[in-house]
């Protein structure tokens, strides 16, 4: 049997992500003895032990793990499906809703690329032209915003955001720059290098979120803009940021340029299998900035 529902789905992945039955039908507002009748009848139909139960707990099998990654894709995909259908129902009828288009823009960046980008799409005036809806989101969330479509485009930044799945064009290539407290020792210099600023014993760097975990470090965990620059202001941490982020910059912090930090690329991305006309318009006059 290849065929999976989607309740089967959502009932597999919240006991996967729980590890825990008791927890799981809780999250899923239903009693336990059916949540765990209906895992074990998706065994049996799949011919596979997904979870192992001992004394010590549950467990993902190997098999458990891979259903776990391509569930939380299908139900995404799923979620996506149904929100772009009600956002194109937008089009339907004369009188009708206007078309909507959801544009996931990192909050505090790329201020001055975004400005320029609706003012050009409103001036184009394109035949498929939509109002388009800026969502502010927080570090690195663009990708997730895309794939279950809360988000019909994003603007994201390589090397940070990843391009996987997604169609993309390049925009706009940056330098990098160290965001230091104003009154730091290194915030006189001209110019900085990366070496310069990874082991400042009284500044630790920034740690930021990937694949939802941070690496080790002495560092603050950043989970907004607004966080991060009061710890700067408080001489509690530095950043290493695209050199347009002066925009947010306080009176109380200070940019120095690093000279051997990689380029900071924007692209604009969306699903790789968009056939929507008015995504395609407001594409086109991107790419014509």
């Amino acid at each position: 049997m290849d065929s999976l529902e989607t309740r089967e789905l959502r009932y597999f992945v919240a006991v996967a992500e729980e590890l825990h039955f008791g927890r799981a039908a809780e999250r899923l507002g239903m009693a336990q003895p059916p949540l765990s009748r209906a895992i074990q009848q998706l065994e049996r139909r799949l011919g596979v032990c997904l979870l192992q139960r001992d004394r010590r707990g549950v467990r993902l099998t190997d098999a458990g793990e891979v259903l776990l990654y391509e569930g939380r894709a299908a139900l995404d995909a799923v979620a996506a499906a149904a929100r772009r259908t009600r956002r194109a129902a937008g089009a339907d009828g004369p009188g009708g809703p206007r078309r909507r288009l959801v544009l996931a823009v990192k909050a505090a960046a790329s201020h001055e690329l975004l400005r320029k980008l609706l003012d050009a799409y409103a001036y184009a005036a394109e035949p498929d032209s939509a109002e388009v809806e800026v969502l502010p989101c927080g570090i690195r969330e663009q990708e997730q915003l895309l794939r279950d479509g809360r988000a019909d485009v994003a603007l994201m930044h390589t090397p940070w955001n990843s391009l996987a799945g997604f169609e993309s064009e390049a925009l706009t290539t940056e330098g990098q720059v160290a965001v230091l407290p104003a009154g730091h020792p290194l915030a006189s210099r001209e110019i900085l290098s990366l070496a310069d600023v990874r082991d400042v014993p009284d500044l630790p760097l920034a740690r930021w979120p990937t694949h939802g975990t941070y690496a080790p470090g002495p560092g603050p965990e950043i989970h907004h803009q607004t966080q991060l620059a009061q710890l700067i202001a408080l001489g509690r941490t530095l950043a290493i940021v695209p050199a347009s982020a002066r925009s947010w910059l306080w009176a109380e912090h200070t940019a120095v340029p690093l000279a051997d930090a990689p380029p900071v690329v924007t692209h604009i991305a969306w699903p790789a299998h968009s056939r929507s006309l008015t995504l395609a318009g407001l594409i086109r006059t991107a790419t014509r900035l």
